[in-house]
């Protein structure tokens, strides 16, 4: 900006300088980003957008909001920057699928210590990246500079999706009936939930992030750890156009225990053969270093499976043949019950 120079606000902790050097260090990351429907530029007081509605017989906006977590500590403690702003990308977008919902846009929110340029340009990299993967435009945002709220070197992130779903074909957990097919989608890793458990298990603020870990395959536990949340919408909007999703559930804080349930009408159950689950080994360790039981596991963690679907048994061939050939690790993980008790594991 032209002009513009706070000294006063500069003593303060606030550089306003630093701010403009970081949207324009940023500019190139967000253009990766645009799409036909994004009709204003970075720097504008709104983020505009014009939705596509052909073709949609009842057009429903659908958004979702959430943040990183605890996980932003192991971002800190690696000095890596670049791979957060995927998860948070992931961590809205995988909500708003749930909905069959297309995202549309995104938001994010930075708050920081201190403004360093070349660190919120990688955090907006991996944002960039994340609707990217995401098929959505990254319209806006906002980086606060917040000294004596957080330490020089931290920093918040949050963000806000917000997707077009057609009222005609979401999905209706009502049709879920006693021997409807459970469908897993692998995940990555740990994603963006446990990390505050992670931290302590694994003591990470001690731990050699960069030592390769033989029960980890030889790789480190920065590297495992800072696996970006993946992403499931393209895979998954393929299998809403071709096939009848009764449900979904993403897979995040709480587990099967608590995500699943919520895609369930009452008096319906998933039963779960333990060891039909393809549990990574992210999750094995963590459960040996910290002696934590099975149940707790599942009851935190997402296990190797970041989203579940359930269809009918005359569909599951053919969504897992769509989910797999979008580049899914898909496979049956159970069906569903007469239960009140929400997840059966056996």
């Amino acid at each position: 900006m032209k002009n513009s120079k706070a000294d006063a606000y500069a003593a303060a902790g606030v550089d306003i300088t630093a701010g403009y050097e970081a949207v324009r260090l940023m500019k190139e990351h967000v253009a990766r980003t645009v799409t036909d429907g994004v009709i204003s530029e970075v720097g504008g007081f709104g983020g505009l957008f014009r939705p596509e509605l052909y073709g949609i017989k009842d057009p429903v906006l659908v958004s979702g909001t959430d943040g990183v977590g605890t996980k932003l500590k192991l971002a800190f403690l690696a000095d890596r920057h670049d791979t957060v702003g995927i998860d948070c990308v992931a961590m809205c977008v995988n909500d708003i699928v749930c909905c069959g919902a297309a995202p549309m846009f995104f938001l994010d929110y930075i708050a920081c210590g201190k403004n360093v340029p070349e660190k919120i340009a990688q955090l907006v990299k991996g944002v960039a990246e994340g609707c990217v993967q995401a098929g959505c435009a990254l319209i806006g945002g906002e980086t606060a500079e917040m000294p004596g709220f957080y330490p020089e070197d931290e920093y918040d992130l949050a963000g806000f999706a917000v997707g077009l779903a057609d009222g005609s074909r979401l999905p209706d957990k009502n049709s879920i009936k006693p021997g409807d097919t459970v469908i897993a989608l692998a995940s990555s890793g740990v994603h963006s939930n446990g990390f505050s458990l992670v931290r302590k298990v694994l003591e990470v603020e001690t731990a050699d992030l960069n030592v390769p870990v033989a029960e980890l395959s030889g790789k480190s536990l920065g590297e495992v750890l800072l696996t970006p949340t993946k992403i499931y919408v393209k895979p998954m909007l393929a299998l809403f156009k071709e096939v009848n999703v009764k449900a979904v559930s993403h897979i995040t804080g709480g587990g099967f225990f608590e995500n699943i349930p919520r895609s369930l009408p009452e008096g319906i159950g998933v039963k779960i053969r333990t060891e039909d689950v393809r549990v990574l080994p992210v999750f094995e360790y963590i459960a040996a270093r910290g002696g934590i039981s099975q149940r707790e596991m599942f009851n935190t963690f997402n296990m190797g499976v970041g989203m579940t679907v359930i269809v009918s048994p005359e569909e599951a061939g053919r969504a897992l043949e769509i989910l797999r050939a979008n580049g899914e690790e898909a496979y049956i993980l159970g069906e569903t019950v007469s239960s009140d008790e929400g997840i059966i594991l056996w």
